[in-house]
């Protein structure tokens, strides 16, 4: 292990991804000692574009980080979703207007340049930092937790924040599950903007084209530099239960008959490696005694929503909020602060928020993805929509509930089968 180990730490997060920073440093800022553990021998972030939405650039204002993710990122102009058989528009957003009404910007960044925010945040805030650590299990013992290690090393916290993704071990204290496989697969390719200045794409906005069991997504990053393209679509090798599924080959034949927007992007995708997309059913219990699940190792959701990584740093700031409203009161006994009222609270909220999302996830993926007739409905509902109209947004936009009664109301959902076509 790499580590400067200097006290006895109040909280351990275990995995360094963008959730665990975020709630690491979240908790450094209410005066607690953090111990983060990372199983990677350096820290780093895979993957290529991300979008972040007001809920979570609230928070990375808080911490007083938006404006170096600002300057990372772009600031785009709309949100627009076309028909990805013809490339008619279907309805947009006004994301400055949006700024307007939530307080806060809508952001896309690259992966591993919000990754670098949330490390260099934590090394200036003073969390204790240890890489080629693997955890290979968690227990509680009494007033505190363990953790042991691949090497046969443990440590012990009064607290520990499992951050350990999709395939978390912690989780396995709290439920017999397995990841759902949704049998699409995403692709992914960032390149120089001068890449697709010939292709005549959108340089200042967010453009989705939906398509039957497909869709594409483009943006630009590291302020107009990059352009970031996301190819997502159904796998027929998945749904025959082949192993080897979501291959090139699949990709091609996936979006075959799409718009010229879509084919001039296709041949600049990343091809030596795809994302198969999984989630998890939700789950409503995230603490067992000192053991609190963070980010996908609770909710893991499908990637229609963009709130994956929103929703992990969600959690870390919901749980400080909850520490530091008691204030640390330290002593040689410990940091003072009462972790079951804490963890109590953050149970209480953050569960129900993400099933939401984890459940909206699928059914606007769905959505997405209609055909034939459904497909006809779906573009006549979104035709219909005001570019004003938050209806579908206040839910999941708004300010962090830190209590189940500030928890919005759902949007209402229009069923297909009204609209006539």
């Amino acid at each position: 292990m790499n580590s400067t180990k200097s006290h006895r730490p109040d909280v351990f997060v275990i995995g360094g991804g963008i959730g665990g920073l975020s709630a690491a440093l979240a908790l450094t800022i209410q005066g607690l000692r953090v111990r983060l553990y990372e199983q990677a021998p350096e820290f780093g972030e895979v993957g290529a574009g991300l979008q972040l939405a007001p809920n979570c650039t609230r928070i990375l204002h808080d911490y007083g980080l938006l404006d170096e993710a600002v300057q990372l990122g772009v600031l785009p102009e709309h949100m627009i979703m076309k028909d990805a058989l013809g490339a008619t528009e279907l309805t947009r957003v006004d994301l400055k207007d949006m700024e307007r009404r939530y307080g806060f910007p809508y952001l896309v960044i690259h992966r591993s340049d919000l990754h670098g925010v949330l490390l260099r945040g934590c090394e200036r805030a003073g969390v204790e930092l240890v890489t080629g650590a693997r955890c290979v299990a968690y227990e509680n013992i009494e007033g505190g937790a363990r953790v042991t290690f691949a090497d046969g090393n443990s440590d012990e916290a009064e607290v520990v924040l499992a951050a350990d993704g999709l395939h978390s071990i912690a989780r396995t204290l709290l439920v017999d599950d397995e990841p759902v496989n949704s049998a699409y697969v995403a692709y992914r390719g960032a390149v120089p903007f001068e890449q697709v200045r010939a292709n005549e794409v959108h340089e200042k906005d967010v453009v989705l084209y939906v398509g039957p069991h497909c869709h594409f997504v483009q943006y630009p990053l590291r302020g107009g530099r990059m352009f970031n393209q996301v190819a997502v679509f159904q796998s027929p090798k998945a749904l025959a239960g082949d192993d080897d599924w979501g291959t090139p080959d699949e990709l091609d034949h996936a979006f075959e008959g799409t718009c010229q927007e879509i084919q001039k992007g296709l041949p600049l995708m990343w091809r030596d490696r795809w994302w198969r997309m999984f989630d998890r059913e939700p789950l409503m219990k995230w603490v067992t005694g000192r053991i609190a699940l963070l980010g996908d190792a609770a909710h893991p959701p499908l990637q229609y929503m963009a709130q994956g990584a929103v929703m992990a740093i969600e959690d870390g700031w919901v749980l400080a909020q909850h520490a530091g409203a008691q204030g640390a009161k330290r002593s040689e006994g410990g940091s003072g602060i009462d972790w079951e009222v804490a963890l109590d609270a953050y149970e209480a909220v953050r569960p129900e928020h993400c099933r939401r999302v984890v459940l909206t996830a699928r059914s606007w993926g769905a959505l997405w993805h209609h055909v034939g007739v459904q497909r006809e409905q779906r573009n006549a509902v979104m035709r219909s929509r005001d570019t004003y109209d938050y209806a579908f947004m206040d839910w999941v936009y708004g300010p962090t509930a830190l209590k189940p009664d500030q928890e919005p109301e759902m949007f209402t959902a229009i069923p297909l089968d009204s609209v006539e076509v």
